[in-house]
């Protein structure tokens, strides 16, 4: 059996997509996309398979889990990619989530102008790392500055 014109091996989908076989067979399984056929007993894939990738790794880069980027494609035929129009509608939800982290971003770089001569000693006033005091609950002593691997972002 040959392939068809528009099929292409799993191997090169991964490829040219920058994704592994393995990551490929798992959104095949999540249902994100789907192969054409099989050559024997290998999957192959349409072309339009690529630029649903492109959309699914956009989609990701935005923070979008598995769950919701299936939610987001299922009015899309498995069998091609999104449209333009398709893109734009599915895309535009996306655009007030990332003005969500930017604002979560900005009150970060905000706080860390209130840290300049801190010293984190007095982590009562701390708002990125005690915020609203939470660590009295815990006693005295700067414990949680040690332990700290990532600031929090004050809601």
């Amino acid at each position: 059996m040959t392939l068809a014109k528009d099929s292409l091996p799993i191997g090169y989908i991964a490829e040219r997509s920058g994704v592994s076989v393995a990551t490929l067979r798992f959104y095949e399984e999540a249902g994100l996309i789907q192969p054409s056929g099989r050559v024997g007993s290998r999957r192959v894939f349409g072309r339009h398979v690529l630029r649903r990738l492109a959309f699914i790794a956009a989609a990701q880069r935005v923070g979008l889990s598995i769950a919701e980027i299936r939610a987001a494609m299922t009015g899309i035929p498995v069998d091609r990619a999104p449209s333009p129009a398709e893109w734009d509608s599915l895309s535009e939800p996306w655009k007030a989530r990332i003005d969500l982290a930017i604002a979560g971003l900005e009150s970060l770089r905000t706080s860390l102008d209130g840290c300049i001569g801190c010293g984190c000693l007095s982590m009562r006033t701390c708002g990125m790392l005690n915020p609203g005091d939470e660590a009295a609950t815990e006693g005295a002593g700067s414990r949680w500055l040690r332990g700290v691997t990532r600031a929090r972002v004050p809601q």
